[in-house]
């Protein structure tokens, strides 16, 4: 295959490895060396990818860790345009700024749909196995060349934007990947097998509401606390959704599933630990409540809890 998930991998490593390289000579960076350090390990794990043994790449992991809690990553100076500049541009430039945007969910639906079984010289034009990944990773880049060309700057300008970006989300950038993987983690510590024994023996699950509240529920919480829906999903299924809905009631799995990753993600909408989704936007505007997203999101969130909980009770 042409565009394979691994070389959309090592286009990210050398991304972060560059923009290592960026922080590490930016003498306006109080940290620099720290924050250089950072983005070289994380730029490390896509490049070296399954190369790496697993105890080195957890170490690394960790060393990341440190590095953020101690507060080692900080931001520089990125070269941008001061806000003239930017005003000029983008009154010149007007709605056409929306195109390089636009065109990555257009890519992406189109490589997932029309492009899946295209070939050139016998290869896949897109990784098959990873589809709709691949078609994303190649809509990015086209919006990268699109938002080059429209602004006429350089792929170099692009790389300070990127670091920029990158630098104000900070550690957060790799809180979601550390989350994902807490779901193993307590799938392996046998905490579903926990969560299943407490469900059963503390809370009456002799009705078929009573169980979905707790599976809905339960989904929202775990995420509330692990900041990941990827995460609370294996306790949650292995506590309630497999033994309980889908054994004693007889739930459609499909549906069990789908609707519990939904209510999951309500617990995203409420909690700082998604750092991702409700702190770096409150860091990005410069607002003064750092938990103004999430205050915004809370009533949305019920609002969509108790819809996932009517519609598993109905079509589970």
């Amino acid at each position: 295959m042409i565009f394979s998930l691994d070389f959309f991998y090592v286009v990210l490593g050398a991304m972060l490895a560059l923009i290592g390289l960026m922080a590490w000579r930016d003498d306006a960076n109080p940290r620099r060396r720290s924050t250089a350090v950072f983005w070289w390990l994380y730029a490390v794990v896509y490049l070296a990818g399954e190369h790496l043994p697993p105890a080195l790449a957890g170490a690394m992991m960790l060393l990341m860790g440190l590095i953020a809690a101690c507060g080692g990553v900080r931001l520089g100076r990125y070269g941008t345009r001061n806000e003239a500049q930017r005003q000029a541009s983008a009154a010149g430039l007007g709605h056409k700024l929306l195109l390089p945007a636009l065109t990555i969910p257009l890519v992406t639906v189109l490589g997932s749909t029309l492009f899946k079984d295209v070939k050139i010289d016998g290869l896949f034009l897109l990784d098959p196995k990873n589809l709709t990944l691949a078609s994303l990773g190649c809509g990015s880049l086209l919006a990268v060349a699109l938002a080059c060309w429209l602004t006429r700057a350089t792929p170099l300008q692009a790389m300070r934007e990127s670091r920029r970006l990158v630098d104000a989300m900070g550690w957060a950038v790799v809180l979601p990947h550390m989350l994902a993987v807490l779901g193993l983690l307590f799938s392996e510590a046998g905490v579903g097998k926990a969560v299943a024994h407490v469900s059963t023996t503390y809370i009456a699950m002799d009705t078929r509401l009573a169980a979905v509240l707790v599976y809905c529920c339960g989904m929202a919480l775990f995420t509330i606390v692990m900041g990941n829906g990827f995460a609370a999903f294996p306790v949650m299924a292995a506590g309630v959704g497999i033994p309980v809905l889908v054994g004693v009631y007889h739930a459609n799995p499909a549906p069990m599933a789908a609707i519990g990753m939904f209510s999951a993600y309500c617990g995203t909408l409420m909690t700082p630990m998604a750092a991702l989704f409700n702190v770096v936007p409150t860091a990005l505007l410069d607002l003064t409540d750092k938990n103004a997203v999430i205050k915004a999101q809370i009533p949305t969130a019920l609002a969509l809890l108790a819809a996932n909980v009517a519609l598993l009770y109905f079509f589970m």
